[in-house]
């Protein structure tokens, strides 16, 4: 009797460190070709996600690639060249809207780049269309439009559809976002093996931008932090709390972040907050943002998310 209970504990222990193990376990690996806002030209906006193992990228955003591929190689993020990343690991790219900081390095790529998928919004893909790939700004690289070269191919997206991304291991729900009302964003779920990722591209908070586009993102995510799915949180703070309301033009403070964090706080239960990672975006290079921001978001972090401040070219899991 006494080896059983013995053998019978011990199974319990081995089962508990399994689960324990298979709940840390991370499921992306990321690598950040961009992580500022504005005018730093050789640093913007752009994240490669993967499952973790995985060679099959997306990139959220492409303001930098190139450039951000290069560090990432010099980094030790790859054992290939930076050719091999950017024309065979990368997949496609999750556009959240069009704004020049956010494609300029997917356009400027273009040339040297192999046949990928960009996916996002309609009215983006159709700015992409007319403004960019259209022989006059530049070659027309995409699927669609004035003799098109057919390299990329427009993958329209619709709110909340699931949908694959195409040559992975991953799937794509799309939330629309208000970016200085009534210009649209959007905010990307990404799911692997049972795990999610969110990306939000630009966004003001709902209580400046007069919506409610953040609120239905927070509904829908909830669960999933309940259910501790969600890996982590990709969301920016362009400027610091000092920054007006009416000169937000569609962005966030720290201290919109956390009004923002209670709101889902109170769907997913603050136990539930609790060292959920939050990747700090699209800070605007200007003087100290950089350092105010990183003090504020720390000042006031009563919820204690694990915040992560993401580097050019370094590597992480989620």
């Amino acid at each position: 009797m006494r080896q059983r209970i013995y053998n019978l504990i011990s199974t319990s222990i081995l089962y508990l460190i399994f689960v324990s193990f298979s709940v840390a376990q991370s499921a992306f690996n990321v690598v950040p070709l961009g992580v500022k806002g504005g005018g730093a030209e050789g640093n913007l906006s752009a994240y490669m996600i993967a499952p973790v193992n995985s060679q099959a990228y997306v990139c959220l955003d492409g303001g930098t690639v190139r450039q951000g591929i290069e560090v990432a190689v010099a980094n030790g993020a790859f054992a290939v060249t930076a050719d091999q990343v950017s024309r065979s690991f990368i997949k496609g790219f999750l556009i959240s809207h069009a704004h020049l900081d956010h494609v300029s390095g997917m356009l400027t790529n273009a040339p040297e780049d192999t046949a990928k998928f960009i996916y996002a919004f309609p009215k983006c893909l159709e700015i992409i269309k007319n403004h960019y790939f259209n022989w006059e700004s530049w070659p027309n690289f995409g699927s669609e439009g004035v003799n098109p070269l057919k390299k990329y191919t427009y993958k329209p997206l619709s709110e909340g559809q699931d949908i694959p991304l195409e040559n992975t291991e991953m799937t794509l729900k799309t939330f629309s976002l208000s970016h200085g009302n009534p210009y649209e964003g959007a905010a990307f779920l990404i799911q692997t093996h049972g795990k999610q990722a969110l990306y939000f591209g630009d966004t003001g908070p709902d209580e400046v931008e007069k919506s409610d586009k953040l609120q239905k993102v927070w509904e829908t995510i909830a669960p999933l932090i309940k259910a501790k799915t969600l890996t982590g949180i990709f969301l920016e703070a362009s400027y610091p709390n000092e920054q007006p309301d009416n000169k937000l033009f569609g962005h966030l403070t720290p201290n919109w972040i956390m009004k923002e964090m209670e709101k889902l706080a109170v769907l997913a239960g603050k136990e539930n907050m609790r060292d959920l990672k939050l990747i700090i975006t699209h800070i605007k290079p200007t003087g100290q943002n950089e350092v105010i921001i990183k003090g504020q978001l720390s000042a006031n972090n009563a919820l204690g998310l694990q915040i992560i401040y993401p580097e050019q070219g370094t590597a992480f899991e989620l």
